[in-house]
């Protein structure tokens, strides 16, 4: 057996496992669908607020060919201030209910408020999206271990608030690794198994254009950890610094698409998007080629 079949045999066994039993193969990326329920998120803020548009974009997403959608109840944008539990639990419990009922896609919850999430999970969520890495809420630990869901783990400095105000690293990506050995360390103590984890360099959560692009640009370092990798660049402002224009959050598609390219060549293994149908598509192209070789 070749070298190059012993690696694509490796590849097929590599999976999340979620609560029910069900696998989510990472034979290839995953797409991950973005469904915002807020009134303000910097991309889609108030397009899906109403429970009956959220619920046909979801199926939506699902027709494009996402492997995930993740709900979200509460802007992390950039200066974003919380909202409150009984407010975020309003928004996402009732449409994760409905896309329940309606079809099995993998749900994540972006939340990291221990209670959102619990009730997310008893109304279908797969997976917990915690942009604090379980820091923010000291019960999210315990609801992930005694439920045995998967977690993504994503760095941030600071909070959602300050993230953005003259962030500094010596070495951004080292110091992000750093970072995500410790959260390791802390799940294990806490009992949350390692084939339950997912990591997420959090593009944009306090970074400067030049660290964004040092994640894109050594995604190979972070791969080292030997975790699943989700990047999510879609829609987001460094696109622009790049480019620079008028252009609203959702006219940034061609930075959006060339970043999750990047990515995916790079070796990510899930990719958070907002355009998918899309990225559906470049992903497909980009499976191709590597497989023509």
């Amino acid at each position: 057996m070749s070298s190059r079949t012993v690696n694509a045999t490796v590849s097929k066994l590599r999976a999340i496992l979620l609560a029910d039993g069900r696998e989510l193969s990472l034979a290839k990326p995953l797409v991950m669908g973005v469904l915002n329920v807020t009134p303000d998120s910097f991309s889609d803020g108030g397009q899906f607020e109403s429970p009956k548009k959220a619920i046909d974009r979801a199926l939506e997403i699902e027709q494009q060919g996402a492997d995930m959608i993740d709900v979200g109840g509460e802007s992390s944008r950039p200066g974003a201030d919380p909202v409150s539990l009984d407010v975020e639990l309003g928004r996402v419990v009732p449409v994760i209910e409905a896309i329940r009922h309606e079809t099995k896609i993998s749900i994540s919850v972006d939340t990291y408020k221990a209670e959102v999430a619990k009730a997310a999970i008893e109304a279908g969520a797969d997976v917990i999206n915690d942009i604090s890495a379980l820091r923010f809420d000291p019960k999210m630990a315990d609801l992930a271990s005694e439920r045995e869901v998967p977690v993504i783990l994503m760095h941030m400095l600071g909070t959602p608030k300050d993230m953005q105000q003259n962030p500094k690293y010596v070495d951004c990506v080292s110091e992000i690794i750093l970072f995500f050995r410790e959260r390791l360390e802390f799940c294990e103590a806490r009992g949350i198994e390692r084939n339950r984890l997912i990591i997420d360099p959090g593009i944009g959560f306090g970074k400067r254009l030049e660290d964004n692009l040092s994640i894109l640009a050594q995604i190979d370092h972070l791969k080292q950890m030997d975790l699943p990798l989700l990047i999510g660049a879609s829609r987001k402002s460094f696109i622009e610094m790049l480019c620079p224009g008028d252009n609203k959050a959702t006219d940034r598609l061609g930075g959006s698409i060339a970043a999750a390219a990047v990515a995916i060549l790079g070796g990510a293994d899930i990719i958070r998007v907002h355009d998918v149908r899309e990225t559906v598509e470049a992903m497909g192209l980009i499976e191709a080629v590597k497989e023509s070789r």
